[in-house]
């Protein structure tokens, strides 16, 4: 099993070479991978190694396989951190596969609405299959005036939640519950809630790991010939035609000292804290003027976007964007989690609704928020709190959520700029993002660290869409 499921994820080499070489003899066009491994961000060797020296990661890796017959790249570059893995794979799969309020078929085509609005093509690929496998009708593919009218009613819901869920209202909730004969029920409505938030917040781990769509999938292989002669089929498929090693030797040279710098300003946050405590009122106007700079923070260009199949037909209003609050003037209230918090408000609500889900969705976002190995790239025996609460905190703060009993001021202190627009980009505008912008932040940090951030942006943003849905439906429910 443990070959075979490490031959399914890379392939074989030497099997490769020797079944090309018959085939084409025999005039049959052989299909190469695209990509260099599952991301395009991340060298396979090092993606390949982990399943190598961690047999618990073989034994997930094992696991996912025998349950769904397909070992996808996220699953592969998410190995980097077995703990958070597991969690994961266990949520979705109860989402997809277990007993719920919402048919098969239905769960996977709100999979390809939510994947879709972000331009995600290769979570859309994926879910098209699944749907088609699961007995779903293949005129819903055609778009989304094809699908019944119940599931078009979503597509406000979905576009709203993947870029402006501050607008969310129980107007909204109320259109969806009293559609006559195309009425949601409450617990059918919070299914589908649960499964968009996982699928937005996906698509950003997606983009922002730069994962690569699998051989046998659509943009996962061409039939032309390879064009660098020196190197075998196989050195390709496995990355090992790279020359990049001295430029990143380079690149981390120029950036010496990084890790230091951080950890220093950690403890001096840690000394001024101990210290003394801003008062609530200057609490209130960090926060604000945190919200405020966020907005300034430019995402990527579009130019340097990869092109990827056109899925707009999965969706209503293409146009529609993310946008700053206060764009044209446009004011929206601070979200305060002490008035609505997912630990005593959502999480209860989900829980009533579609038992277990809230207790999975907990720990997920437990696992990706506590998740430390006490390091820092080289530095070893760090407490990594203060960083991590940053970054989760500062994806809630561009949503207008606000912790009031934390201090905002220490977000400019440990998150710099280049770290700020991959962070946006890849929140609110995550087909934007791009290999360069990945390797600009954190240049001395490892690659399971930066994949760690990619949790942590996904969950939290999934927490925040999920926040505003939630507290949307508590209202229309009081």
């Amino acid at each position: 099993v443990t070959r075979f499921s490490h031959d399914v994820a890379f392939g074989s080499c030497r099997t490769m070479c020797f079944c090309t070489l018959n085939l084409q003899d025999l005039g049959v066009s052989i299909p190469r991978p695209l990509g260099n491994g599952p991301s395009r961000f991340i060298p396979e060797k090092e993606i390949l190694q982990v399943s190598k020296v961690d047999p618990r990661v073989q034994s997930i890796f094992e696991d996912a396989f025998a349950a769904l017959g397909r070992l996808d790249n996220i699953s592969l570059v998410m190995g980097f951190h077995p703990q958070y893995l597991e969690s994961f794979l266990r949520t979705q799969h109860y989402l997809l596969q277990m007993d719920g309020p919402l048919s098969l078929h239905y769960r996977h085509y709100i999979g390809i609405m939510a994947a879709a609005r972000h331009q995600c093509s290769y979570l859309v690929n994926l879910h098209v299959n699944d749907f088609l496998q699961v007995g779903g009708d293949p005129k819903w593919l055609n778009g989304l005036d094809g699908a019944p009218q119940k599931l078009q009613a979503l597509g406000e819901l979905n576009k709203i939640l993947a870029h402006r869920p501050w607008l969310l209202t129980k107007a909204h909730i109320e259109h969806l519950l009293k559609a006559e004969e195309h009425s949601w029920s409450l617990a059918e409505l919070i299914h589908a809630v649960v499964l968009l938030t996982h699928y937005h917040s996906l698509a950003s781990f997606t983009f922002g790991c730069g994962i690569t769509p699998e051989i046998h999938s659509d943009g996962g292989h061409t039939f032309r010939p390879v064009s660098l002669s020196q190197y075998c089929v196989c050195d390709i498929a496995n990355g090992n035609g790279h020359g990049n090693d001295l430029e990143e030797r380079r690149g981390s040279h120029q950036v010496s000292g990084e890790v230091e710098v951080l950890i220093e300003r950690m403890k001096q946050l840690q000394e001024c804290r101990d210290e003394e405590e801003a008062s609530q009122e200057e609490m209130a106007t960090r926060f604000e003027r945190e919200k405020t700079e966020s907005m300034l923070v430019a995402t990527a260009e579009d130019e340097e976007c990869v092109q990827s199949r056109d899925v707009s037909r999965h969706f209503e209003d293409p146009s529609y964007g993310y946008k700053d609050f206060s764009r044209r003037g446009e004011h929206v209230p601070t979200f305060r989690v002490q008035d609505y918090s997912w630990e005593d408000h959502g999480y209860s609500l989900v829980n009533r609704l579609y038992p277990d889900v809230g207790q999975l969705l907990d720990e997920k976002f437990q696992m990706a928020y506590n998740l430390t190995y006490n390091t820092m790239a080289m530095h070893k025996d760090v407490d990594t709190s203060m960083l991590r609460r940053a970054i989760w905190n500062y994806i809630h703060c561009m949503f207008g959520i606000r912790y009031d009993d934390y201090d905002y001021g220490e977000i400019n202190q440990l998150l710099d700029r280049s770290f700020k627009v991959y962070i946006k980009t890849m929140v609110c505008s995550p087909e934007k993002t791009t290999k360069r912008m990945y390797e600009s932040f954190w240049r001395q940090f490892q690659h399971s660290e930066k994949v760690h951030v990619n949790l942590l942006l996904m969950e939290a943003r999934m927490q925040a869409e999920l926040l505003y849905a939630l507290r949307a439906i508590t209202c229309y429910m009081t």
